[in-house]
């Protein structure tokens, strides 16, 4: 028997991933007008485009469900998208108080890619036959080395969300501005925009280049949302001059893509120098 990893829908897991990890994934919530629905159950264009629309992190009674659904006389190990970022990880800890002993919630401090490769880390470890303090010390551990760095498409985002004027948006849209962000100890950091996708790519690779210690494992994941081919474009200029140990490609779910616009993409990754 090993440990059970459940996770959210904010990790981002493709299918394959999430089946290959035996990965319990619990999905985000979208409501209309005070309603709630099932992410899956909207096409990308009618969360785009519909009135009244929010989006929030799962219940504590879907998080009961799927820890119950993990059932493991090993415990089960919950991470959860950055705290700071969601109420996600506070409804993990409610329904959790409510589980038994055994139950363990961990914030990743991280979200999408970021998320998914401490999901994956941990999944190996409990496949392993770690205990739960060991998988959860994995977990923590590649938490704290995770590096995200993502573009946006435009500033049409930031201009929905009331960070910056809509006029500056427009003008910001005709020079090809593109906002350029990472994710580190939960907040989300502004970096220096580039004026192109060519250039933001270049920008990310970089930046990526600069974490390269002389020896260590890369463990990577290019992310995006709506934008599958800009992710493969860096998965593929990474593998050209160094071959991860695990990588893929990571796609936001809709509720995700809600938040963050259509366009972004990225990388995640951590080196294991152990």
């Amino acid at each position: 028997m090993t440990v059970a990893i459940v996770t959210d829908g904010a990790a981002a897991l493709p299918a394959e991933v999430q089946a290959r990890l035996g990965v319990g994934v619990v999905p985000m919530t979208v409501s209309i007008d005070g309603i709630a629905v099932v992410e899956s159950d909207l096409t990308l264009d009618e969360l785009l485009t519909t009135p009244g629309l929010t989006t929030s992190g799962p219940s504590p009674g879907a998080f009961a469900t799927a820890m119950a659904a993990a059932d493991s006389p090993d415990g089960v190990l919950v991470l959860t998208v950055a705290a700071s970022l969601s109420s996600t990880h506070q409804s993990a800890v409610l329904a959790a108080n409510s589980g038994g002993a055994g139950i363990r919630v961990l914030d990743t401090g991280t979200a999408a890619g970021g998320q998914a490769l401490v999901v994956e880390a941990a999944a190996e470890a409990a496949a392993a036959g770690r205990t739960l303090d060991e998988v959860a010390a994995r977990a923590d551990q590649v938490a704290r080395r995770v590096r995200l760095v993502g573009a946006l498409d435009g500033l049409d985002q930031l201009v929905r969300s009331g960070r910056i004027p809509a006029l500056a948006g427009k003008a910001g849209d005709r020079l090809g501005v593109r906002p350029l962000f990472e994710i580190v100890d939960g907040e989300i950091r502004s970096l220096r925009p580039a004026h192109s996708i060519a250039a933001a790519s270049a920008r990310i690779l970089k930046l990526w280049r600069a974490t390269r210690p002389c020896a260590g494992s890369l463990h990577l994941v290019a992310l995006h949302a709506g934008a599958p081919h800009r992710a493969t474009a860096l998965l593929d200029a990474v593998r050209s001059e160094a071959e991860p140990i695990s990588s893929f490609v990571s796609g936001f779910g809709p509720a995700m893509i809600v938040n963050s616009g259509p366009g972004v993409f990225g990388l995640a990754w951590w080196w294991d120098v152990s």
